[in-house]
């Protein structure tokens, strides 16, 4: 199972130290899953936690080397992603995720990702962080 992470829960991930978002990384370590994310979703991750925690980017960059890290998704792509109404700053993440060929889009952003979460788009599903480990542990 392929999990694409949004920057939200890379940004989790590393100024908390632990959590459920931590454990995506167990679970990637155990060979349950395996994580991806795109350079648009770790280089904001890296802004706000620079921003934010500055103390933690360290965390971050462990967490991205453990990451598989896929090409940007194609504007024909970013244009598809956008008519699912994801502001400008959302829709390459949905696209890279679908391009990436993810199972899971996992985003704790309900703002702007909720009224996606549970569906299928492409052959990726959009959840949360705590249904995306719940799914990932029933298949394993």
């Amino acid at each position: 199972m392929r999990l694409f992470l949004d920057a939200n829960v890379l940004f989790s991930a590393a100024h908390r130290g632990t959590g459920s978002v931590r454990i995506f990384c167990r679970l990637a370590a155990a060979g349950a899953c395996e994580l991806v994310s795109s350079p648009y979703a770790i280089d904001e991750a890296r802004r706000n936690v620079a921003r934010k925690y500055p103390g933690r980017l360290p965390d971050l960059e462990a967490l991205v080397a453990r990451l598989a890290v896929c090409v940007e998704a194609t504007p024909e792509n970013v244009a598809w992603a956008a008519g699912y109404r994801l502001p400008a700053k959302d829709a390459p993440i949905l696209a890279a995720a679908v391009q990436a060929g993810a199972t899971l889009l996992v985003t704790g952003d309900q703002k702007d990702f909720g009224h996606l979460y549970g569906q299928t788009l492409r052959g990726t599903q959009v959840l949360p962080p705590v249904a995306a480990i719940e799914q990932v542990i029933a298949v394993k």
